[in-house]
């Protein structure tokens, strides 16, 4: 792994990683969820070298090495800026690969923001991954959110966490999993040694500060929208793939209202995958040597569709 960084167009330092490959076939760009950062891939990176795939990741603004003083704070206008970080570090790619083609990947926020990546530079990417999406939300969930957070940020400044905000959305994230031993993060994986490498990470387990999630929350119905869904390639495969105990997605409500969004909108090359008892994490649950082996898979047929797989109608049903 080699960390570097990449001046933005507004002039922030923005921490990045690559693992490249001697002769790579594609590439795969990462963009890490809320409360961690990009090195927490670095096996999923180090699997697809294996297999021939350069990786790429940054930090998103107020997490790892791209942060300020504030954790969780992306700055003003973070959420537009984190995406058009985005976009700059898929323009360095392609500068020093201009004939490799490029497959996003996003997990948690990462997912939505990679959702919202494709309705705005969709035809700089030639594939999409989302891992632990929280799928498309209700309308009501996007205003009622911006309403609170506006009083929060009113009452706040916008460096600041929110407590009432974290109750709000993770606050009943892990009563499924509750003992009298539990550390508020088994949501996250039924690995335990992964969990408690989380919540000794001191670059994880924070939420964003309230001038941030006023920028998520604003965004959330932007990728959502119609006009922009239509502004996503009708080519372009997408693959979604979830633990079906996953908190995040509604009980897969939120998430079949996504990808019936995206049906709808023509793009026919979709398959996703619930994984029986998974929980939000699957990179890191205790069966993610097959979550990897059908990562893989999904993206040696995207880049050699003659080959010969296992049964593609596994993609549409749960597995354990």
């Amino acid at each position: 792994m080699k960390r570097f960084f990449l001046e933005a167009s507004d002039g922030h330092q923005v921490a990045c990683y690559s693992w490249p490959s001697s002769s790579p076939k594609a590439a795969i760009q990462i963009a890490h969820g809320m409360g961690e950062h990009a090195e927490r891939y670095d096996w999923v990176a180090r699997c697809l070298n294996e297999k021939g795939y350069s990786v790429y990741a940054s930090d998103h603004r107020g997490h790892g090495a791209t942060t300020n003083e504030h954790l969780g704070y992306m700055g003003p206008d973070g959420w537009n800026r984190t995406l058009a970080d985005m976009y700059e570090l898929n323009r360095h790619f392609r500068s020093l690969h201009p004939n490799l083609e490029i497959c996003l990947l996003g997990h948690s926020m990462g997912a939505l923001l990679a959702q919202q990546y494709t309705t705005r530079h969709g035809r700089t990417i030639d594939a999409m991954v989302l891992s632990g999406s929280p799928g498309f939300k209700d309308q009501q969930f996007s205003f009622i959110g911006q309403w609170l957070l506006k009083f929060e940020v009113w009452r706040l400044e916008p460096w600041e966490q929110s407590k009432l905000m974290q109750r709000a959305l993770f606050g009943r994230a892990n009563s499924a999993f509750d003992d009298p031993d539990s550390t508020g993060y088994e949501w996250l994986s039924r690995d335990p040694s992964s969990v408690a490498k989380y919540v000794t990470d001191e670059k994880c387990g924070f939420v964003l500060a309230a001038g941030s999630l006023i920028d998520m929350f604003e965004g959330i119905p932007q990728a959502q929208s119609p006009w922009a869904i239509a502004k996503i390639p009708d080519v372009l495969p997408i693959y979604i793939f979830s633990g079906d105990d996953d908190p995040l997605h509604g009980e897969r409500q939120d998430l079949d209202r996504m990808i019936t969004a995206y049906q709808d909108r023509g793009i026919s090359n979709i398959e996703h995958r619930f994984y029986s008892d998974g929980r939000h994490e699957m990179f890191n649950e205790i069966n993610k040597e097959s979550v990897m082996e059908d990562l893989i898979e999904w993206l040696e047929r995207r880049w050699h569709p003659n080959k010969k797989g296992r049964n593609q109608t596994m993609f549409n049903r749960i597995r354990k």
